[in-house]
């Protein structure tokens, strides 16, 4: 299970080009004789046929497409495979997924971003079209993705997670104690990944320097977390004052806060303050399930089951982590007791070989919904959380569905997920074809 969010974070530069899949950079492809899912519904569509022109899904029939005096079109003869929306993770570190924790202390910063580079691709690869980034600063990686430097997923960034002094994501020592108003930075604020702020001056500061560079929305720690050295699980950090001028300055920018809160005190204190977006919950209560569920409030949280990811961690740090494991089956409970608007991510972090799972974690959700239901989750259901971004959504335009008109970040699945949700677990081997945007970056079907 990936540790809670906010250990340590790195600057992102663009990355150099990486080896990597070329697209194909054909101007339309043609789909022929696929079934679809398309994002919502808990059925496939019969035998139909796709175009997708540009980077947009065109047209969709199940009547043939003449497309023989089109030279630029190429045919894909998809043989009743399934065709369905390119995935969304909602809780991902784009800088933080594969270095630990003293590589991130010890590298340059050249490297880094190498790595996270490379695993940009790889999450590409496994189906992941968009990721919305919840810690460290991905601008500069963002922008090498959009401009083809780089392949990689779509990239909603939030910029530094902004903390208190004590608070989630602030790994001073004490020998940096006490801290100078207006004096030198600590490491990680210079590195861009945190930025500490106690009081709403301060807050209102940090936030607008991270609409300054592009976030597409703003997080705060609200409460403790699993891997902060000085953050109990029960606290709550920010003042709800605090969290006001942070909302405030993000709604003035056309867009939302999200918060990382387990604990019901965290949330309540959160939703108070006009947060839109809860991260994890785990330990959240029926009453704050329900007062999400009255005021709309959105829930994103991840299946964390086991404790896969302790490895390397204190014994205080393995003892909130177990803490937070065991509020699993609870919040998703609560979730759909409530019918809270839950959106799936899966806070990965420190290990290639646990980015691996991506998949395995959207398949897991299988133990609280259908497969139909955690696609959708997977899909549409988070590309509506996406648009809470408002003017300040990067990428304008359908995220998440199969329609006429929606951007074209396809998957073609050989096998149907909707009976077998563990599919989306094996990519490799599962998904033939994955296009981003209108360009295929993987074409595996049988020759």
């Amino acid at each position: 299970m990936p540790i809670a969010a906010g250990t340590f974070f790195i600057v992102a530069c663009p990355a150099a080009q990486a080896q990597s899949p070329a697209p194909i950079r054909n101007t339309s492809t043609l789909f022929e004789n696929v079934r679809i899912f398309d994002g919502r519904g808990a059925t496939l569509s019969p035998s139909s046929h796709v175009l997708v022109r540009g980077n947009v899904v065109e047209r969709i029939s199940t009547a043939p497409i003449d497309v023989r005096n089109d030279p630029d079109v190429q045919v894909i003869a998809a043989e009743e495979r399934v065709l369905m929306p390119g995935l969304i993770d909602m809780h991902w570190h784009t800088m933080m997924v594969r270095p630990t924790p003293m590589m991130l202390l010890t590298s340059g910063i050249g490297y880094s971003n190498l790595l996270a580079g490379v695993e940009a691709m790889a999450t590409l690869m496994r189906g992941f079209t968009t990721v919305r980034d919840l810690g460290g600063p991905s601008f500069d990686l963002k922008r090498a993705i959009d401009t083809s430097l780089v392949p990689g997923p779509r990239i909603y960034p939030s910029g530094a997670v902004i903390t208190i002094t004590s608070g989630h994501g602030d790994f001073r020592q004490f020998s940096d104690l006490p801290r100078t108003i207006g004096g030198m930075l600590a490491r990680v604020e210079q590195l861009g990944g945190s930025m500490i702020a106690d009081s709403p001056d301060e807050v209102r500061l940090r936030v607008r320097e991270q609409l300054m560079q592009g976030a597409s929305q703003i997080k705060l720690t609200g409460g403790g977390g699993v891997a902060s050295p000085f953050s109990p699980l029960d606290v709550s950090t920010f003042t709800e004052a605090e969290l006001r001028a942070a909302v405030e300055a993000a709604e003035n920018w056309g867009t939302y806060v999200c918060t990382h809160a387990y604990t019901s005190a965290a949330i309540q204190r959160s939703i108070a303050a006009g947060v839109k977006c809860i991260e994890h919950g785990h330990l959240m209560d029926e009453t704050t399930a329900q007062l999400m569920a009255e005021k709309g409030i959105w829930l994103s949280t991840q299946p964390f089951l086991d404790l896969s990811a302790a490895n390397g961690l204190g014994p205080a740090e393995q003892a909130k982590l177990a803490q937070v494991v065991t509020g699993t089956d609870t919040i998703y409970a609560l979730a759909k007791k409530y019918r809270i608007k839950t959106a799936f991510g899966t806070d990965i972090l420190f290990s290639e070989a646990l980015s691996k799972r991506q998949g395995a974690m959207l398949a897991a959700l299988a133990r609280w919904y259908t497969p139909a239901g955690a696609l959708v989750m997977a899909t549409s259901t988070n590309a509506e959380l996406l648009q809470l971004s408002g003017l300040r959504n990067p990428y304008p335009g359908k995220l998440g569905i199969v329609e006429e008109g929606a951007l074209a970040d396809l998957l073609l699945v050989d096998g149907n997920p909707l009976e077998d949700i563990d599919l989306v677990a094996d990519p490799d081997r599962n998904f033939l074809i994955i296009m981003k945007d209108g360009r295929i970056y993987k074409n595996a079907l049988p020759k």
